[in-house]
């Protein structure tokens, strides 16, 4: 279906599953996320709406936003030879162990702070996560998400055929931890 068939019906959906977060965690297998599903050539328009209706008790958190600043944290040139060393092995890059920020602390780290100031956290332009080896799961099963005081709701750039979802319309993903809007 396209954005204008499709958007009021979803969003009724997600209106549904953060007002009951009790049922949320009880459907998602003790997870505390909803992964909102939407054609990806349709983000902006999915993005656009979403901020138009829940501006005032969202935090919007822009992952490709979260990946340059990752970025210039030690700049470009350093981090383009860090990056060719890992590149077949890039969570040691983005979701390392070590005590280095990466880019998986920046994100766990910007929807704990929008929970803390009472606000719903929106993960946004998630698609900038491809190639970075985090996946929705390791969000969705952190220890962190799973104890949030409000639900983590992620756009997630997908298609869905049969029971399985695609992100970015290709790759197969989790929907373990969450429920699906789909």
């Amino acid at each position: 279906m396209s954005y204008i068939t499709d958007h009021q019906q979803k969003f009724t959906d997600l209106n549904l599953h953060i007002k009951n977060q009790d049922q949320l965690r009880l459907k998602a297998n003790g997870g505390n996320s909803i992964l909102f599903s939407y054609p990806p050539e349709e983000e902006n328009l999915y993005i656009e709406k979403a901020k138009e209706l829940y501006a005032e008790n969202t935090a919007f958190i822009d992952v490709s936003k979260l990946l340059v600043r990752f970025i210039d944290g030690d700049g470009w040139e350093a981090f383009s030879k860090y990056y060719n060393e890992f590149k077949n092995t890039p969570h040691k890059v983005f979701h390392s162990d070590d005590p280095t920020p990466d880019l998986f602390d920046f994100i766990i780290s910007e929807i704990e702070n929008a929970c803390n100031n009472n606000k719903i956290p929106f993960l946004i332009r998630t698609g900038c996560l491809y190639g970075t080896g985090i996946e929705n799961v390791n969000i969705m099963e952190h220890k962190a998400i799973i104890k949030l005081a409000h639900p983590l709701v992620i756009f997630y750039p997908s298609k869905i055929e049969d029971d399985n979802i695609y992100f970015l319309n290709f790759k197969p993903a989790s929907k373990y931890r969450c429920i699906l809007v789909k």
